[in-house]
C-alpha cells in the first residue's frame, strides 16, 4: 500500500506588523498655584524609579533660590538682646525671618529694609519694596509690636544660593549683624510614584507620576524644566567624554606639581567664606586645579574678588600643602594695606 502526503499551502498568510512603541512624553495633569502634577510615559522597566529619584534629588538640592542670610536690627547687638515693645524674642524673630520667601530678578546679593512704627502685627508684606527682590508670601508673620511708641528698623541681607545654609558668624559679616538660617531651595515637597502601564499588547512599561509643591517663587512646571536641564547637562559630559580627558587632567596636574586628586578637589571642600566661594563659582571655577591655573592678576579681575579673598584662597592652598608662591599670604596682606578697601559684595 502506497501512502501519499499532500501539503496544503494557504493562499495568503497574514503578515505580522511590528508593534510601534510611542516615544515617552511628559504631560501636565494639574497645575494650580504652587502645586503641579506631571506624568511621564511610557518608560521602559526600571526607568521610572531612575528618573523619578534623580529629579527628586535635583529639585530639592540643586535649584537656585533667594533667601535672607543675615539681619541688622536697630538696638540689637546680639541674639540675647530684648527689643523694647516687641513681643518676640530675637531667636523667635530670626525663625520668622527664615520663613520669608523671596523672588529675585537679579543674580547678585542685595539689601531690603523694614521700617515700621506703632502697635500691631508686622508681616513680610511690610518690607519696603525693591526693584530686585519681591516677597512672595506677604502674609508671613515677622513680629508683634505692643505699643504706639514701638519702632522696628531692620536691614536684611539677601543672597542667591542652593539648598540650605545654616546661619553662622562669618568674619566677613558686618559688626552687629545676626546670621539667619537660609533656605534657598524654592521646593517645599516632591513626591513620585511608579506604576505599570500598557502599550498595545505589552504590559512591561512604566508610568512616572510626579507631584511638586513650590514656595511660590517659581512655578512647578518651571522647576521641573530646570531640574531636567540640570540632569541633561550633567549626563552630557558622560556622553561626550574623550579618551584624552584623563591625560589632559594628569598633564595639567603634573604641570602644577599636584596630584590628579588634588586637581579635582572642589572649591567647596576648601571651606572658604561665602563671599570668596561665590566669586569663584561666578567665574566658573569649581576645582582647585582650575583656581591654581589662574594668575593672581586674572583672579583679581573677578568681580568682588579682592586682595582679602586672594589671601584667604592662598592660605587654604598652603594649608593643603599645595605649591603656591612663597610668602603669598604676607604679600597679599601688604598689598591690601596699600590699596583701597574692597568693593562690598552686595553692590
Amino acid at each position: 500500500m502506497v501512502l501519499e502526503f499532500q501539503t496544503l499551502v494557504p493562499e495568503e498568510l497574514p503578515i505580522q506588523e511590528k508593534e510601534v512603541i510611542p516615544d515617552a512624553s511628559v504631560k501636565v495633569l494639574e497645575e494650580e498655584g504652587n502645586y503641579g502634577k506631571f506624568v511621564a510615559e511610557p518608560l521602559e522597566r526600571g526607568y521610572g524609579t531612575t528618573l523619578g529619584n534623580s529629579l527628586r534629588r535635583v529639585l530639592y538640592e540643586s535649584l537656585t533660590g533667594t533667601a535672607v542670610t543675615w539681619v541688622k536690627i536697630d538696638g540689637a547687638l546680639h541674639e540675647y538682646t530684648t527689643l523694647p515693645h516687641v513681643k518676640e524674642e530675637i531667636s523667635e524673630f530670626l525663625l520668622n525671618i527664615k520663613n520669608i520667601r523671596l523672588k529675585s530678578d537679579v543674580d547678585r546679593p542685595g539689601k531690603l529694609r523694614l521700617e515700621v512704627a506703632g502697635q500691631g502685627k508686622v508681616c513680610a508684606g511690610d518690607i519696603m519694596a525693591s526693584s530686585d527682590f519681591h516677597v512672595v508670601n506677604p502674609e508671613s508673620h515677622i513680629a508683634t509690636l505692643d505699643s504706639d511708641q514701638a519702632t522696628l528698623n531692620v536691614e536684611f541681607n539677601v543672597e542667591r544660593g542652593v539648598g540650605f545654609r545654616p546661619g553662622v558668624n562669618d568674619n566677613d559679616m558686618p559688626i552687629g549683624t545676626l546670621p539667619v538660617d537660609a533656605i534657598f531651595t524654592p521646593i517645599r515637597k516632591v513626591n513620585y510614584t511608579v506604576e505599570p502601564t500598557r502599550v498595545g499588547g505589552r504590559t512591561d512599561f512604566e508610568k512616572l507620576t510626579m507631584e511638586i509643591w513650590t514656595d511660590g517663587s517659581i512655578t512647578p512646571l518651571d522647576s521641573l524644566k530646570v531640574a531636567g536641564d540640570i540632569l541633561v547637562n550633567k549626563f552630557f559630559m558622560f556622553a561626550n567624554v574623550q579618551d584624552g580627558d584623563v591625560d589632559s587632567i594628569e598633564a595639567s596636574s603634573t604641570a602644577l606639581n599636584i596630584t590628579p586628586e588634588q586637581y579635582n578637589m572642589t572649591v567647596e571642600s576648601l571651606d572658604l567664606s561665602s563671599r570668596t566661594l561665590n566669586c569663584l563659582k561666578r567665574a566658573d571655577i569649581h576645582k582647585v586645579g582650575e583656581a591654581l591655573q589662574y594668575e593672581k592678576s586674572d583672579l583679581l579681575k573677578i568681580r568682588n574678588f579682592g586682595e582679602k579673598s586672594m589671601r584667604e584662597l592662598y592660605e587654604k592652598f598652603a594649608e593643603l600643602g599645595l605649591p603656591v608662591e612663597e610668602n603669598s599670604a604676607e604679600k597679599s596682606e601688604h598689598e591690601v594695606d596699600q590699596n583701597e578697601p574692597e568693593e562690598d559684595e552686595s553692590k
